[in-house]
């Protein structure tokens, strides 16, 4: 039977930066894939305003899911309003219970803006709530009997809130999808100026590479190009050895050092 794998991030774009190749990957050797951000990107434009902002960004992220192979989720909030609140949990337990992952992505609990970080609370509770049926959840869903492993990715910039140099416990080696992974963020065309402008990051597609580079290194040559990740604690998700991701991705794992 197949995996199925949720990746789960903080506004558009973001999957494709941190997750995609490993996405890839996964579906390649056979897991059904699912994506989702719980922002809809509504400040992410200096030009258009919300709503169309809003609009142009969800397109681009279906786009972008296509070209990963995924079943593509709405978003639930709005950009700056990303909470840890029982609401938002409440709509994301649902969401979890009904694609019923056995591999949950999610970002980093370190990272340089408090969307990515509510984020990352809101998901890991989220799946931890997954098997409580007096939790009421939005919609109604019923509880869900079932493991599931979760993933951390890497901080953006690969560096946490102070600017620490964040390093994974393992990189996954993504040469041989990075040419996808780059259309897919190339499918974001209303990021490029916006963080050119907001966040000073010249060359869009460029930028993505240099991170994946980054992680690359980190295989001492086996890859040029990577995606870094921890593994969760096991309690309450799964069993303790559990690593479905590693098991389903093999030799294109290599473990590092951690930080």
């Amino acid at each position: 039977m197949s995996k199925c794998v949720f990746a789960i991030g903080a506004h558009p774009d973001d999957i494709e930066f941190g997750m995609a190749g490993t996405l890839l990957l996964l579906g390649q050797a056979g897991c059904d894939l699912h994506v989702m951000t719980v922002a809809n990107g509504s400040c992410g434009s200096a030009v258009m305003d919300a709503e169309t902002t809003v609009r142009v960004r969800t397109q681009e992220s279906r786009q972008a899911a296509e070209q990963l192979g995924a079943v593509y989720h709405e978003p639930i909030a709005f950009d700056l309003e990303v909470f840890y609140n029982k609401p938002l949990l409440a709509r994301l337990t649902s969401i979890i219970r009904d694609v019923a992952p056995d591999i949950l992505l999610v970002p980093s609990p370190f990272d340089y803006m408090e969307d990515h970080t509510n984020t990352c609370r809101l998901a890991v509770m989220a799946a931890f709530c997954r098997g409580m049926p007096n939790l009421p959840v939005t919609p109604p869903r019923p509880a869900l009997d079932k493991p599931v492993t979760v993933y951390h990715a890497q901080p953006h910039g690969h560096r946490d809130g102070l600017n620490h140099f964040y390093a994974p416990d393992f990189v996954v080696g993504i040469d041989a999808v990075i040419e996808t992974k780059t259309a897919a963020l190339a499918a974001h065309k209303s990021q490029q100026a916006w963080l050119d402008a907001s966040q000073a990051m010249n060359a869009y597609l460029q930028t993505m590479q240099d991170l994946s580079r980054e992680m690359g290194a980190l295989t001492n040559g086996r890859f040029t190009f990577g995606e870094g990740w921890r593994r969760h604690n096991h309690l309450g998700f799964c069993e303790a050895g559990a690593d479905p991701l590693g098991a389903t991705l093999g030799a294109a794992v290599l473990q590092t050092a951690g930080r």
